[in-house]
């Protein structure tokens, strides 16, 4: 039989629509409202405050390489030149929230037509996606360009499971001028599950205005990615994805070096949605067909980019260059989505006939979201230093690292505000450093965190670091020194003179026999043309 709770209900009133997008923004508030700068804020959002406003960190290896995300910045970052950066990062919250609590609401409710599943569907997916996803994907937090693209994922979705598959293929094609490889893997997704709608399938010609339409829309998203390495030696090509894909982002895009355990955690969640698709799969209509299949899709593309990881037996640099396009993103958000959806669904679907074991998953499943999103509001009045400051040597000492905490914000306002420090002054930071620029507004030589995206950039990231920072025997067992400040200041002044850097923040103890610019307890700037 068809799902029971297709019905109409109250939930399609205007007023109510409000109220439960509402809720599901708050859901995502409670999510997602980290401090700020969140960990990928100061990479993207310097970035699109520095396309506005290149006197901001000018001189910045990482904020003067290409841009891959121009549309995002473009778009978006134009805020920069208004707002403070702290401002800047809460209004893109704010928005991508909003957008993504509209998205969520109108697709749960188009599989899920009752008052009020739409924020039990919502709670379920963040706190699956955050406690299962095996690659690290996830898509309620900082603001970034793949928060907006997933919104728009969103919006595809729901025209997908209503069969409007022009509105699907375009609105996937604004996430993917957004995030080339969200978008671009959710087309694909899509266009699985359009092959697979059998006699409810439309032809090919029937959807050509979508697909041209949808494909015209990712091109400002897709022409800057294609220029980035075009005409580039392919020695830099090979060994910029082996740094990629080997070196910074394995935790994201190769399979054997995932944690084992986040693995086997996305294993079972996959084999529970299988088994809820299965046992639902007579009793369900064709709106859950199509957003099963989708899943399916991901699920598949993250099996290919599986079979993949052998190819680096034979041919490394190849293997690398495959597996780049992060074939496990997809599946990390899908898998989640069609657990909370498909089984808030069963549920619905088992009150009739059995609604005492029906209730029984309904409370199970409720006080599974409320633990999630309850845990997450206990955090956010707890005042704590934001995740993308890692510069502390007591992580795991909390009022140390508040401490030290203040300590590097201290520091960072003094650069600020000085009138002594050189207007062209670059610094020489610590591996670890995320949010030097964020705080102080100068630029810095090279951090860990932030990569260019093109080839010849990343290459020559890898360079830095390994000059900048290897430690080459002098820390045993270690490769990387600790901080600057562990390094020998003769080594500290030969690299600022090779890479122009006047000065270098570090700790302050071991204190260096280098001029002081600044120092308080914890951190010091020193000179180093002096």
């Amino acid at each position: 039989m068809i799902l029971a709770v297709n019905a109409p209900t109250g939930s399609h009133r205007p007023a109510w629509s409000l109220v439960e997008t509402a809720l599901v923004f708050l859901v995502f508030f409670l999510q997602g409202a980290w401090p700020v700068p969140e960990v990928n804020e100061p990479y993207y959002l310097g970035k699109a405050i520095h396309y506005w406003n290149p006197a901001w960190a000018a001189g910045d290896f990482f904020l003067e390489s290409a841009d891959a995300h121009q549309v995002f910045y473009f778009t978006f970052g134009w805020l920069a030149l208004l707002l403070p950066p702290l401002a800047f990062a809460w209004v893109g919250r704010l928005l991508t929230w909003g957008l993504l609590a509209w998205g969520w609401r109108r697709l749960s409710t188009a599989l899920l037509p009752r008052s009020g599943w739409a924020v039990l569907t919502a709670a379920l997916f963040v706190g699956l996606m955050e406690r299962f996803h095996m690659a690290g994907e996830w898509v309620v937090g900082g603001v970034e360009s793949k928060g907006f693209a997933y919104a728009f994922v969103l919006l595809g979705l729901e025209a997908l499971v209503r069969a409007r598959w022009n509105r699907c293929f375009i609105l996937l094609g604004i996430a993917s001028s957004l995030h080339v490889l969200v978008g671009g893997w959710s087309v694909l997704a899509a266009a699985v599950a359009w092959g697979a709608a059998g006699e409810q399938r439309p032809p090919l010609r029937a959807i050509l205005p979508g697909l041209a339409a949808g494909g015209l829309l990712a091109l400002p998203g897709l022409v800057p990615v294609v220029l980035l390495d075009l005409g580039a030696d392919r020695a830099i090509l090979r060994a910029a994805y082996e740094i990629y894909v080997y070196i910074r982002l394995p935790h994201h895009l190769a399979l054997r070096l995932i944690p084992w355990h986040f693995i086997a955690r996305f294993a079972a969640l996959t084999v529970f949605w299988a088994v809820l698709w299965r046992w639902t799969n007579d009793r369900f209509g064709e709106r859950f067909a199509r957003i099963n299949t989708f899943v399916l899709a991901a699920v598949g593309i993250a099996v290919a980019g599986a079979l993949l990881t052998p190819l680096e037996l034979v041919d490394r640099a190849l293997a690398a260059g495959l597996l780049r396009f992060y074939w496990f993103r997809l599946s990390d958000f899908a898998v989640p989505m069609g657990v909370a959806l498909v089984g808030s669904a069963a549920i619905a679907e088992l009150w009739p006939r059995r609604p005492v074991a029906a209730r029984r998953w309904l409370v199970a499943a409720s006080a599974l979201a409320v633990l999630h999103v309850g845990a997450h509001a206990i955090q956010r009045p707890v005042p704590q230093p934001p995740r993308a400051y890692r510069m502390s040597r007591h992580p795991h000492r909390l009022e140390r690292y508040r401490s030290d905490y203040l300590a590097w914000r201290d520091l960072c306002d003094f650069l600020a505000a000085s009138t002594d420090i050189e207007a062209d002054a670059l610094f020489l930071t610590d591996r670890m450093t995320q949010t030097f620029k964020w705080y102080s507004g100068q630029p810095e030589v090279a951090n860990w965190k932030e990569i260019p995206q093109d080839a010849e950039g990343l290459v020559e990231w890898w360079r830095r670091m390994d000059n900048l920072h290897a430690a080459r025997g002098a820390v045993p067992g270690e490769y990387w020194y600790r901080t600057l400040s562990e390094q020998p200041p003769e080594r500290l002044r030969r690299l600022g003179g090779q890479y122009g850097a006047r000065y270098a923040v570090t700790f302050a103890r071991p204190a260096l026999p280098l001029p002081v610019v600044y120092r308080n307890p914890v951190y010091a700037v020193y000179r180093l043309d002096e």
